[in-house]
């Protein structure tokens, strides 16, 4: 694993993070019905963990001496309540694949301090995702 790719690879994960705070935010303002103060509250209080995963994507990237990339990646359209919760489940999911692999290129670069935070941010992602689908079990269709 040479420096540049792991720089190319940390900028995908941090182009995701800033899509997932735009996710959080925007799905909180668009959640309707009796559960929209509960929805938009737990859309919320994620935005936190993801801000602290792109800051310390978008410093360790500089620390490599690369550019933090500025622009997220797309945020999928969702028109209820259900689908915002299937797309943040997905995206969750994504993301516990993506810092997997990227903790086993941290690894294999040499920098195990980057691989012990990402196996963090593994453990987070992954509690975010079982918290949507914990929601999802018995959400109307």
């Amino acid at each position: 694993m040479d420096k540049q790719t792991l720089i190319d690879h940390l900028n995908e994960d941090l182009a995701g993070e800033l899509s997932a705070i735009i996710q959080y935010i925007t799905y909180a303002a668009k959640a309707t019905g009796p559960y929209r103060p509960q929805l938009a509250a737990f859309f919320l209080e994620e935005v936190v963990d993801e801000q602290g995963h792109a800051q310390f994507l978008a410093n360790k990237i500089v620390a490599l001496g690369g550019e933090p990339v500025t622009v997220p990646s797309a945020v999928p359209p969702a028109a209820s309540n259900r689908a915002m919760l299937e797309a943040v489940l997905a995206a969750e999911r994504q993301a516990v694949i993506n810092y997997t692999k990227r903790a086993q290129e941290a690894d294999a670069f040499g920098d195990k301090g980057l691989a012990v935070q990402l196996e963090d941010m593994v453990r987070d992602e992954s509690t975010h995702a079982e918290e949507s689908e914990r929601m999802l079990q018995d959400w109307p269709l």
